[in-house]
């Protein structure tokens, strides 16, 4: 069986972390293969289109795709089709049925004094599992009215929201069983058909307990006790509210790793896997870049895709193991930590991994 990687190192930022991303997958896990290819703003400046179809090709012919970061101010003018967050980013996620985002936000505790929690002296330890390809954000949509009404459809069915709820499940499964499912059920109609189908997964999953939460609710609590959430399940623009804000509780975008995870094939689950955080286009080239979120978003392809648990916990331990050693890029960097950079932070986390 192949353990083919498609490489899309993007723009920014993006081509220096997914550079140190590679180099510690070969080190954890030497049998995978790596291919690399253009999207986003760099495919543009080649070919005229942010996600062309040899790119588009490659992923689907790959086990796995791991993303760096597209876009920048540079092609922010151009149409918004060609404008690599909506001409590369969604049709990706279309065509590679990506429908379950799930997005850990961890602080660590060698990192407390960057986390507006630092002085409560607690951490917090979630997964956003949120729907991707459904909802308002690829409902239909028209203006009307010499374009001074506008309409975005918000519509779910139940096949949809099954299948994430058991993306759900499963991540619940390696954590706690617990699972907060996130709905406007007072309000909304897409919201009421989520509850049903959500009880109903979990009256047939009764070892992991599901209770519900209003959006607004959760918002607000997210802030006030972020530590009561274990999994959070919701639906595509709530889920894309709510990870940002559990993002800021970890202290750096830079810290924050994400998989994108589609059907099955060939018995693993199909993932696409990027940082958080953007392209960066201020800091680019300068060795800045915090590469740890990529490096994490590379652990969590082990566990996902490869089912490699091992590989992915050694990862993981390596990266705890430098930030307690005092090893900060610029983004975390604090009185008494050494200041080193993007490459500097992925050799040492190679070297952990071989020692």
């Amino acid at each position: 069986m192949s353990n083919k990687v498609a490489v899309l190192p993007g723009d920014g930022i993006g081509v220096e972390v997914i550079a140190e991303t590679v180099k510690v997958l070969k080190v954890a896990k030497p049998d995978l293969e790596f291919e690399e290819a253009l999207v986003g703003g760099a495919a543009y400046d080649d070919c005229g289109q942010p996600l062309p179809q040899s790119t588009l090709d490659l992923c689907r012919a790959s086990d796995a795709v791991l993303l760096g970061a597209v876009g920048g101010p540079k092609w922010d003018k151009l149409p918004a089709q060609l404008r690599p967050e909506i001409g590369a980013l969604l049709p990706l996620r279309a065509e590679l049925e990506l429908f379950a985002n799930v997005r850990p936000a961890k602080v660590l505790r060698s990192l407390l004094n960057a986390s507006p929690l630092k002085n409560t002296g607690g951490t917090i330890d979630l997964v956003v599992v949120r729907e991707l390809t459904g909802g308002i954000y690829f409902g239909h949509r028209e203006r009307q009215d010499n374009g001074n009404t506008a309409i975005d459809t918000c519509k779910y069915s139940r096949f949809e929201i099954e299948r994430i709820a058991e993306v759900a499940i499963s991540v619940a499964r390696r954590r706690n069983h617990q699972i907060t499912s996130v709905d406007k059920h007072n309000v909304l109609e897409t919201s009421r058909l989520w509850r049903e189908v959500v009880d109903e997964m979990a009256a047939n999953n009764q070892d992991v307990k599901v209770t519900h939460m209003l959006v607004d609710n959760c918002a607000m609590q997210l802030i006030r006790d972020p530590l009561q959430f274990d999994v959070i399940l919701t639906e595509n623009m709530f889920g894309d509210i709510l990870s940002d804000e559990a993002s800021m509780l970890t202290g750096s975008l830079g810290l924050l790793p994400s998989a994108s995870l589609g059907s099955s094939r060939n018995g693993r689950t199909f993932g696409l896997y990027e940082p958080v955080h953007g392209s960066a286009p201020d800091i680019a080239g300068q060795g800045r870049a915090n590469p740890l979120a990529a490096i994490l978003s590379g652990a969590m392809m082990l566990k996902y895709t490869f089912a490699d648990d091992s590989g992915a916990e050694r990862i993981e331990a390596a990266v705890d193991s430098v930030l307690e050693d005092g090893l900060r890029t610029a983004d975390v960097f604090e009185k008494g930590s050494r200041l080193v950079t993007t490459s500097e932070i992925g050799d040492a986390i190679v070297a952990k991994l071989a020692g």
